[in-house]
């Protein structure tokens, strides 16, 4: 045992000086060897240090059964932190850990240097640590059901963020309200005028503007949320502003830690042996699917694109982006650094790569899925839609004094897909507990304005 781990430390130390030779740029990094049930219990939590809820233990035992059936398998997970903790799987040969040491490495760079991830808290295992703490007293004080109440409303609106916000500082409900209404300045400029016209309802309306940060709203203008309440959706909401550019950099920042690891033990001595299981390893993190994309694959592929027609551009690219060639290695950092997802697909993915990769729309007609599209900008477009708000529905607050009874009313941006009826409706049940009032969300179903509702006691719909 001592001679294994005397070998994986030397392996983490070589790996970590060839990706600095290559020019990977990442924070200091620690390395655990976990047992599985561990590994299982941080990939269920999603972090080493967070609060308790049933839902991770189920989490829990769907990945650990997995893993129990030899179905799947969780070689490793690396959390974004300064420094970067990354976990291993213990029972790992030698060569699957290197493999997966240089997968970390990349991570790591990719934590530290995308744009994406310039504002999350480097310190969120110690943040969530003291949130899990406040948790277990909130549930000593208030019960567990009580605190679960509330855990399981806020974890079903935890997506509907906004993340590109400029982040105010918290305010008071009523002072918010107060400052909607009034100018602090206004009995100056109001000197020698008459009596002031009464303000319309419709000019009462808040938010004055369509609000996507859904949550953040609820928790700030509940009718019904206690200070401790409100105290458990701000830690939920600041646990998904850290998770949140993972999200939305899935492809780019899987595509670029595969592509890192390939490179990185290609260029290292492995006998013949290790080769050998590393073309077999790495061929199965690349392993396609017809029914849905491999984030690895495909980020890796339009990495290795890029660097190749930066490198030797065709006529058409040179004049387009006005480059000179051999520049492919300097152009694929820059394009870590600064794009996401949608972006990295909209402006990289090719006429010729969607050729080359057999990438296609599909769709179900009757009781059949059929490739739907196959013309490449459409397929690309596709892609690009289904990745809008990590994925999620595109949902807004556009009133919460509907009706003007203080009720909230959400409005579906529909896009061409239809929200999951079965699921709207088990969810706005939650949304009420957290407001307080009736809650109404607007969709389109089948071409007709669909409005639901849920009043604490039943749900209706109407249509229009």
């Amino acid at each position: 045992m001592d001679t294994e781990l005397y070998q994986l430390e030397l392996a983490i130390d070589q790996i970590g000086n060839k990706a600095a030779e290559f020019g990977l740029d990442f924070f200091p990094m620690r390395f655990e060897l976990c047992p599985a049930d561990v590994l299982y219990t941080i990939g269920a939590y999603g972090m080493p240090t967070r609060f308790t809820h049933w839902s991770f233990g189920k989490n829990y035992f769907r990945l650990k059964t997995m893993y129990d059936y030899n179905l799947s398998r969780i070689y490793e997970l690396v959390v974004n932190s300064n420094p970067c903790y990354a976990f291993l799987l213990e029972g790992n040969t030698l060569i699957q850990n290197k493999l997966v040491i240089a997968h970390v490495f990349a991570h790591c760079d990719f934590f530290k240097n995308n744009a994406w991830f310039a504002k999350t808290n480097r310190d969120m295992i110690e943040t969530m640590s003291v949130n899990a703490e406040q948790i277990r007293e909130y549930e000593f004080l208030h019960g567990q059901r009580e605190v679960e109440k509330i855990l399981d409303s806020a974890l079903a609106i935890q997506e509907h963020i906004d993340f590109y916000q400029i982040v105010k500082e918290k305010e008071e409900p009523e002072y918010q309200k107060k400052c909607q209404r009034e100018n602090p300045y206004e009995d100056i400029w109001s000197i020698g005028e008459g009596e002031k016209e009464e303000v319309s309802p419709e000019e009462k309306r808040f938010p004055l503007a369509p609000e996507k940060d859904i949550m953040g709203f609820v928790m700030t203008n509940s009718h019904s949320l206690k200070d401790w309440q409100r105290d458990l959706l701000a830690m939920l909401r600041e646990e998904m502003f850290y998770f949140w550019p993972q999200v939305e950099t899935k492809i780019m920042n899987e595509g670029w830690a595969a592509y890192w690891h390939a490179r990185i033990l290609r260029a290292m001595d492995l006998s013949d042996e290790e080769t050998l299981e590393f073309a077999r390893l790495h061929a199965s993190v690349l392993q396609t699917s017809r029914s849905q994309l491999n984030p690895y694959f495909l980020g890796m592929k339009i990495f290795e694109d890029i660097e190749k027609r930066w490198d030797k551009p065709s006529p058409e690219d040179q004049l387009k982006y006005d480059r000179r060639g051999g520049e492919g290695r300097d152009k694929i950092f820059e394009v870590r650094q600064m794009e996401n997802d949608q972006s990295f697909l909209r402006n990289y993915l090719t006429q010729d790569l969607v050729r080359d990769l057999d990438l296609y729309l599909f769709k179900k007609q009757g009781s059949q899925w059929k490739v739907s599209d196959t013309e490449w900008e459409a397929v690309r477009d596709g892609i690009v839609g289904n990745l809008v708000n990590g994925g999620h529905p595109y949902l807004t607050v556009e009133d919460g004094n509907f009706r003007g009874n203080g009720n909230l009313y959400i409005l579906h941006h529909h896009e061409g897909v239809d929200l999951d009826t079965y699921y709207l409706e088990r969810t706005l049940p939650y949304v009420y507990d957290l407001w307080g009032k009736t809650v109404h969300l607007e969709t389109i179903l089948e071409e007709r304005s669909v409005l639901f509702s849920f009043d604490g006691k039943k749900h209706t719909r109407t249509s229009s």
